[in-house]
């Protein structure tokens, strides 16, 4: 028998029963299909956080004032945030930045032409921009003069400007109060959406360092520093430079624990891409097992097919047929039917993951996983049509023909 002959017969048995042969391979489908989906929406998880923590920055490093816990302190502990002499030292001598800035936080309440909010507000440095890659859409940023005078200047997250302007195009070179002091909006800053925290990052307005210390804070004290290294090969360096750095100019001497923590960017973006695909592999192993599940129903499908077409494999033998072409028969049955499971489930996964994506789950089909599970729904029907196959390879003729 050749192959044109041999798949002829093979979907002929199989379109005969149409209904009973999808629901044989309605488990491959249902297999294959959620595998597929699964790993999708891994990957997809795992590229929106990505991009999440990079839209904070490129190769970052966030120095946070942290007192060590009561139970770890010594006799020396430093109460105070970062002072205007740590961080001038951080940029006179660490080697791996490209940017810096002090960061001092709070949230406040302002005002606007049409709205009253309670938003969070930072004072920063020029270089603030470059580390959190932050552009500005209209307007400028402010620069060192503007650091140097504590000018009353900001710039305006677009959910802020249009929570205070009701446009936020309305609200550059407008007057805002903050607390009794008013400041003129030089400038809008482009969208970063939410954060990993949901929080929504547009929602802020930027002042200059100096300003918000002592206008508005009234404190000579830092909250936290931000750096942008020059590439990420150098962040480890990086990160042991600036513990080095700080704790000689806080003068915390050796053996003492720091009261400052360095969270390296990318170990946090190392982190969230194991969770993902910890939890992308354990939901795509439970998948699996209905591969497994619609392979048993393959192979029992070809049991009963085997028992019902007896008399057919007697007829066969009888005319000359091997016992070859017999195995090869219903083998190739089998694999047809796990291969057109396969199919409709790939099918099902395009669509279900295009369903989720507008509905603002994020998904990224892998072609390499389309293909390697196209292949172990060939795969499934080789190994579980092999027995029902070799049963029916192995009848002897005269029994067959005798079966009723």
């Amino acid at each position: 028998m050749n192959l044109s002959q041999l798949l002829h017969t093979c979907f002929r048995s199989i379109f005969r029963n149409r209904m009973r042969s999808l629901l044989t391979s309605l488990g491959i489908i249902i297999g294959v299909g959620s595998v597929i989906v699964m790993v999708a929406m891994g990957e997809g998880s795992r590229r929106a956080i990505e991009e999440r923590i990079s839209a904070m920055g490129t190769n970052i490093l966030q120095i946070t004032h942290r007192p060590p816990p009561r139970h770890l302190q010594t006799t020396y502990t430093r109460r105070s945030a970062f002072s205007r002499e740590d961080l001038e030292k951080l940029k006179e001598e660490a080697s791996y930045a490209s940017a810096i800035s002090g960061i001092i936080q709070s949230n406040v309440d302002v005002v606007g032409a049409v709205g009253n909010v309670r938003v969070r507000l930072q004072g920063v440095e020029p270089d603030f921009r470059f580390a959190r890659n932050w552009n500005v859409d209209s307007g400028y940023f402010f620069n060192d003069d503007d650091i140097e005078q504590r000018n009353t200047v900001a710039l305006l997250g677009r959910t802020t400007a249009k929570n205070l302007f009701g446009d936020a195009q309305n609200a550059l070179y407008q007057q805002i109060r903050i607390g009794m002091i008013y400041f003129t909006v030089i400038g809008l800053l482009e969208s970063k959406g939410s954060d990993l925290d949901g929080r929504d990052q547009d929602d802020i307005v930027l002042v200059p360092l100096d300003t918000a210390m002592t206008r508005l804070n009234n404190s000579p004290f830092v909250n936290n520093i931000v750096m942008s290294v020059i590439s990420r090969e150098f962040m480890d360096a990086a990160q042991r430079e600036i513990e080095l750095l700080l704790r000689e100019s806080r003068q915390i001497p050796d053996g003492i624990n720091s009261d400052f923590s360095v969270m390296n960017q990318a170990d946090t973006i190392s982190m969230a891409s194991e969770t993902s695909r910890i939890l992308t592999g354990l939901l795509t192993a439970i998948a699996a097992i209905s591969l497994l599940v619609g392979g048993i129903g393959i192979m029992n499908i070809m049991l009963v097919s085997v028992t019902e077409r007896t008399r057919e494999i007697g007829i066969r033998m009888a005319v000359g047929g091997r016992k070859r072409d017999i195995l090869f028969q219903f083998l190739t049955e089998s694999v047809i039917l796990s291969l057109m499971g396969g199919v409709l489930g790939i099918g099902m996964a395009f669509f279900a993951c295009r369903v989720l994506s507008n509905i603002g789950i994020p998904t990224a089909i892998n072609p390499l996983v389309v293909a390697v599970s196209a292949l172990f729904a060939a795969l499934v029907g080789v190994l579980f049509g092999y027995y029902p196959a070799l049963k029916a390879a192995k009848m002897y003729p005269i029994d067959a023909l005798r079966y009723e």
